[in-house]
């Protein structure tokens, strides 16, 4: 471990105890440090398991007051650890930076260097400029933690970053380390769980924290650093070469697909919620840039456009002019600035008169001031901050994120069913109603923030054409004798293999459609379609949705060239790596030739938002390397690699693709699997926790694993340390396939096996075989925990020696120390939940629970368990860091 990182966690890790004993006595401190010491030493102990099952005898003697104490403890231990982790990748990146004379690994100026290698400067910069990155912003239940957690989390994190510009010995180090105690002191003693769970609202909330911390700054900073390197001392003097290519989308308060939670008036606020960030941000931007432009009339006189614009302000409203003249005398362009400023504030409060219809507007205005400093020879305060404000514009307009919809096809038909029975104007269900009521909400939010700003429609199991058109036929429905309808782009989104496998024929078939045809001469012949990770995983295994999900990316990219179609193709991709997680810009250079072709959209899911886009550095990284993949995935040598790879290979993936999914069905149509599932992971908890609005699964108990979503399943495979949905069935199609050289070629040389690997890998290295155990013993079938066990130790074995590595990540020298250090650290947490869990599971005992119904039923203890389960919960998930 890098040296700094050592100290960062030491000094962390040595306040956090000064608290601990200054809040729960010595002996607090003595039973952490016994269970630490005892979990550190089983992790290594080559004794049969017997040093794990002393730590286990240890567990079982606490209190439950000590049971949760402990908990907390190891779980602020993770926050502190995952900040220190954070902000040493945020000093390397910095150093990286400042020591590099040229342009970095995986960034943006490297990207476009090596494509200008191969087709030349001008078309690098055609397709740069036609560069796309979408990350849609999703709320689900994987983000254990509290904003009130995170908080404190970020306050440390500012106060670890102050260190390093003080000097050793002085006073203001001492006032510091007062403040770290202080902020580590608070952490502790804040309640962990939310009492309740989330709205709708309170995830829009979360998400627009992101927003305003990072995302409304950093985006254009981005741009400006491309903009440096491609004009090098030019830049900031002449027009940008940078143009904005990160564009939000949000499901959050769009997505109603199982979440009841989700209603057209909750989309409306969703949207209103998200406008007011963006307006409010804007405005702020806009009064600061107007502030600094201190030029007068002498030095840059203001153009004819320049002052035709402040008529037209003029004419709006005298006392806007008039505020504007008396705050900046003689600076045309501060006036001018501030008064747009004004106008801005305008549409937030809805003020008619004053108001922006569309964000166009506003930068229409800005172009004007901004020309008019290029004509006054002020060029650089023309291309500094005001292109900036530019940018902001461009990129989040006046709806900050396009909020996307999205249902279940079933529940389309259902609509339909009902209003051809019954008529639009008849005695309809609420669910009906709700239906009808979403595209009503859709034309609302486009009315007032425009066509951008949600007119996106998913369709999920869209399983034939007709769940396509049944879209255009709702809209229809709901705007029925008026010209009112919104305008929408329907996306299917395949989810099983049986799906994926139709895909095509749903698209020729849905080409056909008037409604599509219509869009399709208005958008320039943009389609859309989504692929999704999760569902595809739970219904045939990781490794044969991995094979599944790039044929379909491949067949999709050929039909779409084939008509003459822009193509997006949408990842569902989750955070962990069960459900698509992994490094997304690896994963995009990975891609079918044609299937990324400059534009690439995924979803950024629950605990991941904050990871990726909560420190500026970090998101700004991410964004430079997924877009940077973006570029590269069309250059052509990347095209010809993944193509020859992929057909080389084809053998091995038809053979990986057949044995990993008759092992995977193996384990999961084993009668009784749902409901030993359900036994020997926190399933039945999870779905209880507070940290979702949406519900875990689709009825009121699992008896297949139809009824359950593919969150819950990851995160409770996830939660009992084995990580099931990530791996099961690659051994022994590893095994089956046998040739270890052509494994390794593969590995070397086709980039979606490595990438499939290298994340089976991490999955692995997260894993525990003891620890796992430990909870399929929760369960009494043993022939099914054989199974699991089995076929771990298998896949551990195969991919160890394709990669040639003695222990996973060994070759990933800083990540896989990282992996084992904690490792012991989530061992206690995990033999705390076990403890937990074998109460809730047990009946008839004075620890014992049952769930009825839903309805939490015991002999007296049933809060005090349960509050424990969700403190592990919390700490396991903190100490992973991807879990759902």
């Amino acid at each position: 471990m890098p040296d700094p990182l050592r100290d960062d966690i030491r000094l962390l890790g040595g306040l956090l105890g000064t608290v601990l004993r200054e809040a729960g006595g010595q002996d607090l401190l003595d039973d952490v440090e016994r269970l630490r010491e005892l979990t550190i030493r089983a992790y290594g102990a080559d004794d049969g398991g017997a040093s794990l099952d002393e730590a286990a005898e240890v567990v079982a003697g606490y209190s439950l007051e000590r049971a949760e104490q402990l908990a907390r403890a190891f779980t602020c231990y993770f926050h502190l650890a995952n900040l220190a982790e954070e902000y040493h990748r945020v000093r390397v990146l910095h150093q990286r930076e400042s020591e590099s004379g040229a342009a970095i690994e995986e960034s943006l100026p490297a990207a476009f260097t090596q494509l200008s290698e191969e087709v030349g400067r001008d078309e690098a910069l055609r397709r740069l400029g036609e560069l796309e990155f979408r990350p849609v912003l999703t709320a689900h239940p994987t983000e254990a933690r509290r904003r009130a957690v995170s908080g404190a989390v970020r306050r440390i994190g500012d106060l670890l970053a102050e260190r390093d510009t003080m000097r050793p010995g002085g006073t203001s180090l001492t006032e510091n380390g007062r403040r770290l105690l202080a902020e580590i002191d608070t952490m502790w003693r804040t309640s962990p769980i939310r009492a309740s769970k989330p709205t709708v609202i309170d995830e829009v909330k979360t998400a627009m924290g992101v927003f305003d911390a990072t995302m409304f700054n950093t985006f254009p900073e981005v741009y400006r650093r491309l903009d440096d390197w491609l004009l090098d001392g030019e830049a900031g003097a002449t027009p940008p070469v940078a143009k904005p290519f990160v564009y939000l989308g949000s499901w959050i308060g769009g997505d109603r697909d199982g979440n009841p939670n989700v209603t057209a008036e909750v989309t409306r606020q969703a949207a209103t919620l998200a406008a007011e960030h963006a307006l409010t941000a804007l405005e702020e931007a806009a009064r600061t840039t107007g502030r600094k432009l201190t030029l007068e009339e002498a030095t840059t006189p203001a153009s004819p456009e320049l002052k035709a614009l402040w008529q037209q302000l003029r004419q709006l409203s005298d006392e806007l002019v008039a505020q504007a003249t008396a705050d900046s005398p003689n600076e045309p362009h501060r006036a001018a600035v501030l008064a747009i400023a004004g106008r801005v504030r305008a549409t937030r409060t809805r003020n008619a008169d004053l108001a922006y219809r569309v964000p166009e507007e506003l930068e229409a205005d800005l172009r004007v001031v901004q020309d008019s400093l290029v004509q006054a020879g002020a060029h650089r305060a023309a291309y500094g901050d005001l292109q900036k404000l530019v940018w902001q514009v461009q990129t989040f307009g006046f709806h900050l994120a396009e909020i996307e919809v999205r249902q279940h096809s079933q529940v389309h038909a259902a609509a339909l069913e009902e209003i051809h029975d019954k008529g639009v104007h008849g005695d309809l269900s609420d669910r009906t109603r709700e239906v009808l009521d979403t595209y009503r909400a859709l034309g609302a939010v486009q009315k007032r923030f425009g066509e951008r700003a949600a007119r996106r429609y998913i369709v999920s199991f869209t399983q034939a054409p007709e769940h396509m058109a049944a879209v255009y036929q709702l809209a229809e429905l709901a705007f029925e004798g008026t010209d009112d309808a919104p305008v929408i782009d329907a996306i299917p989104l395949f989810e099983t293999f049986a799906d994926l496998e139709n895909s095509v024929d749903i698209l020729e078939a849905m080409l056909e459609m008037p409604q599509v045809q219509k869009r399709l001469a208005e958008n320039g012949r943009r389609v859309e379609v989504m692929l999704g990770y999760s569902d595809s995983s739970k219904d045939v295994g990781p490794v044969a949705a991995t094979l599944a999900l790039h044929s379909a990316q491949s067949r999709i990219a050929q039909w779409a060239e084939k008509h003459d179609i822009t193509m997006t193709q949408f990842h569902g991709r989750g955070g962990a790596l069960g459900r698509g997680g992994g490094p997304a810009n690896r994963a995009v250079l990975a891609q079918p030739p044609h299937s990324v072709d400059g534009r690439f959209k995924l979803t950024e899911q629950g605990e991941v938002i904050l990871a990726r886009y909560g420190n500026p550095t970090i998101a700004a990284r991410h964004i430079e390397q997924v877009a940077a993949a973006t570029l590269l995935a069309s250059a052509p040598s990347t095209e010809k690699r993944n193509a020859s790879t992929a057909e080389r290979f084809s053998g091995l993936a038809s053979s990986l693709d057949a044995t990993s999914r008759a092992r995977f069905h193996e384990l999961v149509l084993s009668e009784g699997f749902p409901q030993w599932f359900s036994e020997v992971t926190p399933l039945e908890e999870v779905g209880l926790l507070p940290i979702g609005s949406r519900p875990a699964k689709r009825g009121l108990s699992v008896n297949s694993l139809d009824d359950l979503r593919a969150i819950p399943w990851v995160f409770s495979w996830s939660q009992a340390r084995i990580n099931l949905a990530g791996w099961y069935g690659l051994g022994t199609a590893l095994r089956e396939f046998g040739d270890l050289d052509e494994l390794t070629a593969a590995y070397r040389e086709w980039p979606l096996f490595g990438t499939l690997l290298d994340n089976i890998e991490m999955s692995l290295a997260k894993t525990d075989e003891r620890i796992a155990a430990q909870y399929l013993a929760l369960g009494d079938r043993d022939d099914l925990a054989a199974m699991v066990l089995e076929e771990l130790r298998l896949t551990r074995e195969w991919v160890l020696k394709i990669t040639g590595n003695d222990w996973p990540l060994a070759s990933r020298r800083v990540l896989g120390r990282a992996v084992q250090l904690r490792s012991p650290y989530v061992d206690a947490l995990s033999l705390l939940q076990v403890r937990a869990l074998r109460a809730l599971r047990t009946q008839g005992t004075s620890e014992g629970l049952t769930v009825d119904d839903g309805e939490w039923v015991d002999g007296g203890y049933k809060d005090r368990w349960r509050h424990l389960l969700l403190l592990t919960v919390n700490g396991v998930s903190a100490g992973l860091q991807n879990t759902g």
